[in-house]
């Protein structure tokens, strides 16, 4: 069996094992849940257009109303309009004057309707909604955080299991250890790309299905970027947590050894949080591989990107990545089948050195 044989090997039942995973199961329909509520929800919440009983003599503001979007309805006179108002059948009602009938709060639809509005000048009409400039960089840098948190972490859990069951001997006497490396990793990115197109498509179709085209204009190229920086940010963090893992031979000591993991993401994280509306800081931090993958999909969403600095960014987030693998690699084999106690980086490194 040759490396890449073992490889999809290895990668093949990582799938499988996490795939038969209940809490991964559930964990993975909660996400999907999270984005359909999001995107469907306030627009079902919110209810249709206002309804509006107009009488027989006001022919007028029925077509102006109807115009305006609301729910219009025509009855025979001013004391039917009067009536369904207060049988609670319409929100509000047209009659003689016109006056506007409403049962105890003003319908500003309706009065808005029919008020003659003077012109409006818009002199920023690509301003992005407040709420959507606050939700979205959170958003994605949650994601990003929280996925690549939660499957780095099964990686380092996996590998350290196999030291402290001492399964790593056999599975090194079978397959070459620079393969469960690479076939724990491969799992791990495919798991994690999966789950986000998952979510991805939820929310694209949630943003259909509700008719937020607008939303859906704006946020569609931001996923779509969203998605590479996330697979290649993703490498690279799982790199880091394979060694993280590898040096340890207890599940207790990950916590330590992972810690300049745990920075890697909480530090970007948060920049990216605090730091979105600072387009200055935005930039420096969407060429910085371990803030890219929130970052420059965050500018794509804000329009704040030309598309060299995006294929520039990608391509600073690989170079990265392979290194980190590489690196990761080297420190992996040279720390896996070494047992009581932690290892430390250099000996890792220079114990490869000896045997490779």
């Amino acid at each position: 069996m040759n490396t890449r044989q073992a490889t999809m090997l290895v990668a093949a039942r990582e799938i499988r094992v996490k795939l038969r995973d209940r809490t991964f199961l559930i964990s993975t329909l909660i996400f999907l849940l999270i984005a359909a509520g999001a995107t469907i929800l306030p627009g079902l919440l919110s209810g249709g257009p206002a309804s509006v009983a107009v009488g027989g003599d006001t022919g007028q503001a029925a077509a102006v109303l109807t115009e305006a979007g609301l729910d219009v309805r025509v009855v025979a006179d001013d004391a039917a309009a009067e009536q369904a108002v207060r049988a609670g059948e319409v929100d509000a009602a047209v009659i003689t004057g016109p006056t506007v009938l409403a049962l105890d709060t003003a319908p500003t639809e309706v009065v808005g309707a029919l008020s003659a509005a003077p012109p409006v000048v818009l002199l920023d009409p690509d301003a992005v909604d407040p709420f959507l400039a606050f939700a979205v960089p959170f958003v994605f840098a949650f994601v990003f955080f929280i996925t690549s948190q939660t499957f780095g972490l099964q990686i380092a859990q996996s590998i350290t299991e196999e030291k402290q069951t001492r399964i790593v001997e056999i599975l090194a006497a079978a397959v070459p250890i620079r393969a469960l490396l690479a076939g724990k990793v491969l799992a791990g990115c495919l798991l994690a790309l999966g789950q986000i197109v998952l979510i991805a498509l939820v929310t694209l179709a949630g943003l259909q299905f509700s008719g937020n085209t607008d939303v859906l204009t704006l946020v569609g190229p931001a996923i779509g970027w969203f998605v590479p920086f996330f697979l290649l940010g993703f490498l690279l963090l799982a790199a880091m947590w394979a060694v993280a893992g590898a040096v340890v031979s207890r599940q207790e000591d990950i916590a330590a050894s992972s810690t300049p993991v745990q920075l890697a993401l909480m530090l970007p994280f948060f920049a990216v949080v605090f730091f979105n509306d600072n387009v200055t800081v935005l930039r420096a931090l969407s060429y910085l591989p371990f803030s890219s993958p929130m970052a420059m999909p965050l500018r794509a969403f804000t329009g704040d990107m030309a598309l060299w600095e995006a294929l520039l960014s990608l391509v600073l987030l690989a170079v990265t990545a392979v290194a980190f693998v590489a690196a990761g690699a080297r420190i992996y084999q040279g720390s896996l089948l070494r047992t009581g106690g932690r290892v430390a980086l250099a000996t890792a490194w220079r114990s490869r050195e000896t045997t490779g």
